[in-house]
């Protein structure tokens, strides 16, 4: 199953609060910080809404 990897490329503050919400749904709190998440639809979705902030690559394990 795929795997994606998601970093924090820019910050939150002065962000919308729904963009805020995506990007620590996805566990993501500092710039820089890298998570390894499942593909699915709610990921996906969260990913939509900050497209703009995270670097998101897809890793084959």
């Amino acid at each position: 199953m795929a795997k994606l990897r998601v970093k924090l490329l820019r910050g939150l503050a002065g962000k919308p609060e729904a963009q805020v919400q995506a990007v620590k749904s996805l566990g993501l709190k500092k710039v820089g910080q890298e998570v390894l998440l499942q593909d699915n639809p709610m990921v996906r979705g969260n990913l939509r809404k900050a497209i703009h902030l995270l670097q998101v690559e897809e890793v084959q394990e």
